[in-house]
């Protein structure tokens, strides 16, 4: 039993270590094993290579389990990247939430990171819109008005809206939401994916105190962006 003990340890800090997989990538990540296999037979170190290829494909599709703050009254990172914006803007046209700017707070996806959505703030889902657009460079300020974007629309507990927008990017083709209206959610939930570079914006209500600066990083569901104003 003592020789399996430290074999199970190490098992379980091994998964500890390497995050989930988003179901979204599945289909990627068998593609590339598949083409990997295939390629190997008779090209050995072209093999290798696709190899690394499909290790990546899983690394970016990863999952990670996140611990989320529980205070009241606050807003969490929809995303993980580096800040970009933090400007006073009219929220998404599509939503009909008038021309009264709101707090917005834009963060920019590297290919390198994480690339799951989560949930600000606990609260229900009032409405989801798409908005077909064009790809530019998603670290550009007017990205936020002309990209293809999805939008949520989200109102907390206590009453506050928020929207949440995902942004395709230059290299990003494919936008994944899996919320619906009138869906309860929780702070730190995942709720959806942008393949491949990308940029997520987060509008919060004037008034709210804002936690971060432009350049600073961001940790999807456990950096707190915002404090909202008291309900």
């Amino acid at each position: 039993m003592s020789s399996e003990k430290p074999v199970s340890h190490f098992l379980e800090l091994a998964r500890g270590m390497v995050p989930p997989m988003h179901p979204a990538g599945r289909p990627f990540v068998a593609g590339a094993a598949i083409a990997t296999l295939l390629v190997r037979l008779r090209f050995k170190r072209l093999g290798v290579v696709l190899a690394l290829v499909t290790a990546w494909v899983a690394w970016f599709f990863r999952e990670p389990k996140r611990v989320t703050p529980t205070r009241p009254n606050i807003a969490t990172a929809p995303a993980d990247g580096t800040v970009s914006h933090v400007v006073d803007a009219v929220p998404p046209a599509e939503l009909g939430l008038g021309s009264q700017p709101m707090t917005r707070i834009s963060v920019f996806l590297s290919v390198f990171d994480v690339h799951v959505q989560r949930v600000p703030a606990d609260g229900e889902i009032v409405q989801v819109s798409y908005h077909p657009g064009k790809f530019l460079s998603a670290d550009l300020d007017k990205a936020s008005e002309e990209n293809e974007r999805n939008t949520v629309w989200l109102r907390t507990v206590n009453g506050h809206d928020l929207v949440v927008v995902q942004i395709a990017g230059l290299v990003a083709r494919r936008i994944v939401c899996e919320v619906s209206e009138g869906e309860k959610v929780a702070a730190g939930q995942t709720y959806g994916l942008i393949r491949f570079g990308s940029r997520v914006d987060l509008y919060v209500p004037r008034g709210s105190r804002v936690l971060v600066e432009a350049g600073q990083r961001t940790i999807g569901g456990e950096t707190v962006l915002a404090e909202l104003p008291e309900a």
